[in-house]
C-alpha cells in the first residue's frame, strides 16, 4: 500500500509533536497553520488545553484577506509576537505540524523571532 501525500503529512505532523511534548518545559506552542489560501497561527498552552493568543490572513484588521504569500506570513508572525508579549510570553516552542520548514512557515517563525518571541 502506498503512502498518500495525505498520510505521510499526518506522519509528519505527529513526529513533530511528540518531539515537542518530550522536550517542553512548561513553553506554549506555537502552532502554524497552512492552507492554500490562508496562514494562521496559535500559542497554545499545552497543560491548560487554552488559546493564549491568534493571528490569520484571515483578519481584516491586519490588511489582507485570503492572501498566501511569505509577505502576508511575515506580518502574521509580527502580529503574533506583538500579541504574545501582551499575553505575558516571550518563549515559545515552535509547530510546524506537518508543514516542512521553507517558505511561509520559515516566514513565520522568523517575524517571530524579529518581534521578540524567543523559539
Amino acid at each position: 500500500m502506498a503512502n498518500s501525500t495525505r498520510t505521510l503529512f499526518l506522519k509528519r505532523r505527529l513526529r513533530v509533536r511528540n518531539k515537542l511534548r518530550k522536550v517542553n518545559a512548561g513553553r506554549p506552542r506555537l502552532s502554524v497553520h497552512r492552507s492554500n489560501k490562508n496562514i494562521s497561527v496559535q500559542l497554545i498552552d499545552d497543560v491548560n488545553g487554552v488559546t493564549l493568543a491568534a493571528a490569520s490572513t484571515l483578519e481584516k484588521d491586519l490588511g489582507f484577506v485570503g492572501k498566501n504569500s511569505v509577505e502576508a506570513a511575515a506580518k502574521v508572525g509580527a502580529a503574533i509576537a506583538e500579541r504574545a508579549k501582551k499575553a505575558g510570553v516571550t518563549e515559545a516552542y515552535f509547530d510546524r505540524g506537518g508543514f516542512l520548514f521553507h517558505g511561509k512557515v520559515k516566514a513565520v517563525a522568523d517575524a517571530a523571532r524579529e518581534g521578540g518571541l524567543k523559539i
